[in-house]
């Protein structure tokens, strides 16, 4: 993990102003906060995205969910306790018919959710200040300054998952993911008839059609070798579950028609790797967003590839009890016949990945490659958790109850959606009932529970004010007659106690 020479420098902008929502297409419905991060540890974005933000690039943001027309909350799958449903078998059958004879779907995946870059959904990017406008103090700087601040001692962390979609970057890409429906079909009516036969037996499984004869062989068998014994069928036991790991490896049969690869490449600071597959990578978007998101084609531009899906503002950082890949932002790519179809953008963490987008070629739409990516990065962090224990989480952005579109990631169980009061994680069991009834719901039942982390000291938030840290006590005796006070307590709310004290808010 980071050292005590890391910190978290950001500038935070509010969020009273209403956006485009991408959901549900309301034009000044969409709140959200949001901040520019020009550095931010991973244990701190981990207890950001615990309260609700997520990133966009180095715009991280909060949507307001008692605000705002599509409430967003937080989800985590718990990645070690989950098995495959019947509709991730088929996706990964899919694969398997592909792979091993070449033969593609016919049926076309109108649409597979995953968290995309759509400027419909909010503040492209803070207008207050462009990351390349503000001269953000040298980490050096910041050192000779922090014997004068008084110690800041960090709070114990609770260990939460969220992911919620940003302003900047909706939740759609996630949902080009995905091609499963979370509406169930009914079964169609029955015609009049006359009905079954009363004198006929009842109709049979051909499963228990077929153990009756294999256990009357097996009593004739018996008999004539002369053991007079009826043979009873076995108990009952219960059925054996396959992990995920081998209906994954069943798809990629050997000797096939195709080759599948997924390479793990390190995206800030950007690995050798990274760099030469960009322009390749770069392609792949480029397609995807004229044909998923008709974009026309001089707007997936290579600096909006770079801004959104290749920035970040978490730094790489390696623990002795982490995963040997370290943490930070990182590009899975999926590799077929030594060329890249699929890459999903994703975030190692300290107790969970976290999804960021998946981009694909629209050639390969049938494919489900969404549902197919989803399955591979929890199987891949169910593999970090054999290295690092802590990290057993799957993060997979919001969940939108209000937008059947993106109810497709409830599926993904077990799974807890994060209380937007008090911070707790509840099963989505218990939450489902309560958004059908209201769109904005409290998730903790008991009255008297509220946020463990709630802001109480408003002076110990660290500010960097002319390239010097101060706790923002000192900064305001500096500045007699600031009113920055109620943004900085609006902000420390959100972020929670422990977290603003090692946050450094920009101040000019």
């Amino acid at each position: 993990m980071a050292g005590n020479n890391s910190y978290t420098i950001v500038e935070y902008f509010g969020g009273d102003s209403g956006y485009r929502c991408g959901y549900c297409k309301n034009d000044e419905g969409n709140f959200s906060h949001g901040m520019w991060s020009h550095t931010m540890t991973v244990q701190d974005y981990q207890d950001l995205i615990d309260r609700g933000w997520r990133r966009s690039g180095k715009y991280v943001y909060k949507p307001s969910l008692n605000k705002t027309c599509c409430p967003q909350y937080t989800i985590r799958c718990h990645a070690t306790k989950f098995q495959p449903s019947k509709s991730h078998k088929k996706v990964l059958k899919k694969i398997s018919k592909f792979i091993s004879k070449g033969e593609m779907p016919k049926d076309q995946d109108n649409g597979e959710p995953m968290d995309a870059v759509c400027d419909q959904t909010g503040p492209r990017e803070p207008s207050r200040a462009c990351h390349s406008d503000v001269k953000c103090a040298a980490i050096t700087d910041i050192q000779k300054e922090l014997p004068e601040c008084p110690a800041i001692t960090e709070g114990q962390k609770e260990v939460v998952d969220a992911a919620p979609a940003a302003p900047a970057v909706s939740e759609t890409s996630r949902e080009d993911r995905v091609s499963v429906s979370d509406e169930r079909t009914t079964a169609t009516a029955t015609k009049p008839g006359l009905g079954a036969d009363p004198a006929r037996p009842p109709c049979r499984k051909a499963k228990d059609l077929r153990k009756e004869r294999r256990l009357q062989k097996d009593q004739i068998r018996q008999n004539a070798d002369g053991v007079r014994s009826i043979v009873s069928p076995p108990p009952p036991t219960a059925a054996q579950t396959k992990p995920l790991e081998d209906f994954i490896n069943e798809s990629l049969p050997a000797n096939s028609s195709h080759c599948l690869e997924v390479r793990l490449v390190r995206a800030n600071p950007p690995s050798p790797q990274f760099k030469a597959s960009f322009d390749a990578s770069y392609q792949v978007y480029k397609l995807y967003q004229m044909a998923i998101h008709k974009d026309p084609p001089d707007k997936p531009s290579e600096s909006q590839f770079r801004r959104f899906l290749c920035d970040s503002p978490l730094e790489a950082e390696h623990s002795p009890d982490g995963p040997e890949e370290g943490y930070g932002s990182f590009h899975q790519q999926y590799w077929l016949d030594d060329r890249i179809v699929a890459v999903g953008v994703i975030d190692i963490l300290p107790t969970c990945v976290s999804s960021v987008y998946l981009y694909y070629h629209p050639d390969f739409a049938s494919l489900s490659l969404g549902s197919y990516s989803a399955l591979r990065e929890i199987a891949f962090t169910r593999q970090l958790q054999k290295q690092s224990p802590k990290l057993c989480y799957y993060y997979l952005g919001f969940y939108i109850h209000s937008c059947p579109k993106m109810r497709y990631k409830g599926q993904y169980r077990p799974s807890d959606l994060v209380c937007p009061e008090t911070y707790a994680w509840v099963p989505i069991e218990q939450c489902v009932p309560m958004l059908e009834n209201s769109r904005y719901a409290r998730f903790n039942q008991d009255p008297d529970a509220g946020d463990p982390r709630v802001l109480k000291d408003v002076g110990r938030a660290l500010v960097l004010y002319r390239r010097a840290v101060m706790p923002y006590a000192a900064y305001s005796r500096k500045r007699k007659g600031s009113s920055d006070e109620a943004e900085v307590q609006q902000y420390g709310s959100l972020v929670g106690q422990d977290c603003i004290e090692r946050i450094l808010l920009y101040r000019t």
